[in-house]
């Protein structure tokens, strides 16, 4: 494995558990907090959340470990023999499709319609409690668990080819 991957790879399994770990806040406590929320209050508090999200750190991680995942996937898949490297493909995949795919098709579609409702009315109440709420929080604790998925993955199969190695030298 080239050093410029090597230190990467160890890059992107800080970068997937922190993203997991937004993820996980939300499918733990920030979701459920929402929904408790009085009158409109919660839809109106995910709105500003989802149009801050693209204003910070998160994002550059979130967009940014989409190629790096198809990198790595690639990397362990062509050039990482044996277990390690299909290990280290799985990483990257299970980022790529639960993570980002998740995101794209499900969890960006409900944002989106949310931010087209005005908080304050019955419309958007009603698709707050009766869709937004369960289905937006099933995909992301789909996300937050690809997430861990793909650092446990990716830091097994860096550790597996470092035992590897040494015993290869």
């Amino acid at each position: 494995m080239s050093p410029l991957l090597f230190y990467v790879a160890h890059l992107a399994v800080l970068a997937y558990a922190l993203v997991g770990g937004v993820f996980l806040a939300f499918s733990d406590f920030i979701m459920r907090a929402l929904s408790v929320t009085g009158g409109h209050a919660g839809a109106e508090a995910m709105q500003a959340i989802n149009r801050e999200v693209f204003r910070w750190v998160f994002m550059v991680l979130f967009l940014g470990l989409a190629p790096v995942s198809l990198l790595i996937a690639a990397h362990g898949a062509i050039f990482v023999q044996g277990g390690p490297g299909m290990v280290m493909m799985l990483a990257g995949l299970s980022y790529v499709v639960g993570c980002f795919g998740v995101t794209v098709f499900f969890n960006v579609p409900m944002n989106e319609t949310l931010a087209g409702m005005k908080a304050s009315e019955n419309a958007a109440q009603d698709y707050w409690t009766r869709t937004y709420l369960p289905r937006w929080s099933f995909w992301n604790t789909v996300r937050t668990v690809a997430c861990g998925l793909s650092a446990a993955l990716l830091l097994f199969s860096l550790v597996w080819v470092a035992q590897s190695t040494a015993q290869a030298s």
